[in-house]
């Protein structure tokens, strides 16, 4: 996802389209729009109409290119999506793409420097002191009086959703940027744990529900040559950390998270607590007994994949299932894999934490001060949450990327077969941004196709999705004055933890050495960094 963080992915219910975005009968086929969550209908022909006027003729606009529009195009000048709505306002737009690996740097020098695009795209939950430093700064525009005026569809979206519009606010009120959103728990959803099927199967072994089943399944892939071969190269499991990984798939047995959680309302630093402890003594237990990959470390997702498609890895975190299935096909007569529920420790519990996002993770275009045309700049933006906009960056063009079949819009084999070979990811991304991100509200029905597009890929989302997730943060922010001090305490904390955590696990440090690790995190200051997390969730609930 995903983002692809990036959740990728990025888990049927019924889509929560506002009346600010599309429905099925959009387009030129027309049809019936259907009602979200709430009740709402589709946009009037009036907030349609809002567009630009013509003298926004050019627009320069600051945004990181996602991994699968850059496997096949240079910019986004170059989008199906983009050109259409060219066609549709008039306004040519001028992409400025930062290098790979540098948007944080140009990010920083651009504010620094004044020299800003007209819009910035980015996720401004990410940057030093939060949205509301670059406001008060008059970095960016607080656009809550231009959305009542001039954004017909955003305005109604906020209005029949008003949890997306606490969460895109900060907690003062303003409302910094047209985001990228979320609206049903289906898009939420996207990545957790695959094991080999066939190897299950082949073993006579059931789908591992509890850790102590997991701990079964992994010596027998390690010491029942599955990949019968006659060699014990079998790898059990691959361990990763990451903002989603391996081992977050695990912890949540022990009802912890690896970073900040809450429980009734009151931050948790999950390494702090005994449940993080036991999780990590169970890890060095499986890494010596050989059943947790010994480079794992050092495997990308290259190295990894070749470990699959090479029949020897048993185990992994993977988004929706389905590509290696289709890279394996016709190389193994068996290969299958199969999408693995959370672990409990107490057979029949529900699993407490699994991978959600939230339905608004900090990614969306403010409007920079630098801007000379403010207003019309928001009618061009709102146009993308209107009905024409929302199909045109979640599913491209009708006739060429998608047709709708009874409202539905299904896309066709331009997209699924494309006839150039591309991968449905990079194939989809000539035309949208549904496995991107970007100023829309994002569509489940893209996400139906994608991932009944590959082998289990549909079943998969659905058992990735049953965790309880009551435990999840929202979208919090520090106060530009707690943010510098924040940062400063994790990132020294973040970088004795990824130091530590791998020597725990590969026993170079010994877990009677843990409780120290403990005391040695404290006095970093990790209470202060609690204390500011508390502060901001106490805003964030008071919006």
């Amino acid at each position: 996802m995903r983002n692809n963080r990036k959740r990728t992915a990025a888990a049927g219910m019924a889509v929560l389209l506002s009346a600010a975005v599309a429905a099925s009968g959009c387009g030129k086929s027309g049809g019936n729009a259907p009602a979200d969550a709430k009740g709402s209908a589709a946009p009037s022909p009036a907030a349609e109409s809002a567009k630009p006027a013509k003298k926004l003729e050019k627009l320069s606009y600051w945004v990181s290119m996602n991994a699968n529009s850059a496997a096949t195009m240079k910019s986004y000048s170059d989008l199906a999506a983009y050109k259409k709505l060219e066609e549709a306002t008039g306004v040519k737009v001028d992409f400025k793409h930062p290098a790979g690996g540098q948007a944080g740097d140009q990010f920083n020098l651009m504010m620094t420097s004044n020299d800003m695009t007209d819009v910035i795209e980015y996720n401004w939950l990410n940057v030093p002191g939060g949205p509301e430093k670059y406001i008060k700064d008059g970095k960016i525009v607080k656009l809550n009086e231009y959305i009542d005026k001039y954004a017909p569809n955003f305005s109604k979206l906020l209005k029949d959703r008003p949890d997306l519009k606490k969460m895109i606010s900060t907690d003062s009120g303003a409302i910094y940027v047209f985001p990228f959103l979320r609206g049903d728990d289906f898009l939420l959803t996207y990545m957790g744990t695959a094991l080999r099927k066939d190897w299950l199967e082949q073993l006579k072994l059931d789908m591992p529900t509890t850790i102590d089943e997991w701990y079964a399944v992994l010596k027998a892939f390690k010491e029942k040559d599955p990949n019968k071969n006659g060699k014990p190269d079998e790898i059990p499991l691959l361990l990763n950390w990451g903002e989603w990984s391996t081992s977050n798939a695990f912890m949540g047995a022990w009802g912890v998270s690896s970073a900040f959680y809450q429980e009734d309302g009151k931050i948790k630093y999950g390494l702090l607590e005994p449940g993080f402890k036991e999780f990590i003594a169970t890890l060095q237990k499986w890494y010596k007994e050989g059943l947790i990959d010994a480079d794992y470390a050092t495997t990308d997702a290259k190295l990894r994949d070749a470990k699959i498609t090479g029949d020897r890895l048993g185990s992994f975190v993977t988004y929706t299932l389905g590509r290696h299935a289709q890279m394996m096909e016709g190389k193994h007569p068996t290969f299958a894999l199969a999408a693995a529920p959370y672990p409990v420790l107490k057979k029949g519990d529900k699993p407490v934490l699994g991978q959600k996002d939230t339905a608004f993770s900090g990614i969306g275009a403010a409007i920079t001060t630098s801007n000379k045309n403010i207003e019309e700049t928001v009618k061009w933006l709102d146009y993308k949450y209107g009905q024409q906009g929302h199909m045109l960056f979640n599913f491209g063009v009708e006739g060429d990327s998608y047709k709708l079949d009874n409202g539905y819009p299904k896309f066709t084999d331009m997209v699924l077969k494309n006839p150039d070979g591309l991968p449905v990811a990079h194939a989809l991304a000539k035309y949208a941004l549904s496995n991107s991100s970007g100023p829309f509200l994002q569509d489940k029905r893209w996400i139906e196709q994608n991932a009944a597009a590959a082998p289990g890929g549909r079943e998969s989302l659905d058992v990735w999705m049953k965790a309880e997730n009551k435990k999840q943060l929202p979208p919090i922010t520090p106060t530009p004055e707690e943010s510098s001090q924040y940062a400063s305490i994790m990132n020294d904390i973040n970088t004795y933890k990824g130091e530590m955590l791998d020597k725990f696990v590969m026993g170079v440090e010994p877990m009677t050495g843990y409780d120290k690790f403990v005391s040695t995190i404290k006095s970093m200051g990790i209470d202060k960094a609690i204390q500011i997390q508390q502060a901001a969730l106490d805003r964030y609930n008071k919006r």
